[in-house]
């Protein structure tokens, strides 16, 4: 179509990347509630917490991790906090800051989760594609990923100007 509009091919692409997202993030919001009674956000915090190896983290890395604001991720913590899954404790090194560290609750629930969550994430993904499929999935991932953080950087305007092999780039296979 061209005139900044997204020609048949590129739209189907996108509308399907869009709504393939939706999909997902419902079904894994619906499973995790259903399984666990976590939400994705505090599966997500959980899991960060718990792969930390003294199982605390600080709010920023945290936040960073997610990609949260830190009003949202504020007042998430603090609904954790109130459900025993999570404590704040003040920094040593910063008084400013806090860490947040993962309670034997909060340990006990991940781990009750973890083993469903993996399984619906088979179920609705990995069991249905193939290895090659799976590692296109991987690379599309780290390319887009790649580009929205140039972007959001300000080192480029242009998409393609983002991660190497995009427009103006060569690469050879190795």
């Amino acid at each position: 179509m061209g005139d900044g509009w997204l020609d048949e091919r590129e739209q189907r692409a996108w509308r399907g990347l869009m709504a393939m997202q939706a999909d997902v993030t419902q079904y894994v919001e619906r499973t995790l509630r259903n399984r666990s009674g976590l939400s994705r956000a505090d599966y997500e915090v959980l899991v960060l917490l718990s792969e930390a190896p003294p199982e605390r983290l600080r709010a920023f890395e945290i936040g960073r991790a997610l990609r949260w604001e830190k009003s949202r991720l504020s007042q998430h913590l603090t609904r954790m906090e109130r459900r025993g899954l999570v404590r704040r404790e003040k920094c040593a090194s910063d008084q400013r800051g806090h860490h947040v560290v993962l309670t034997p609750h909060g340990r006990q629930v991940i781990e009750a989760a973890a083993g469903p969550h993996v399984a619906a994430v088979r179920a609705l993904l990995l069991d249905h594609v193939t290895p090659e499929q799976l590692d296109t999935i991987c690379e599309l991932a780290r390319l887009v990923r790649a580009r929205v953080e140039a972007l959001d950087d300000g080192r480029s305007d242009d998409p393609s100007d983002a991660v190497p092999g995009g427009a103006g780039h060569e690469e050879t296979a190795e």
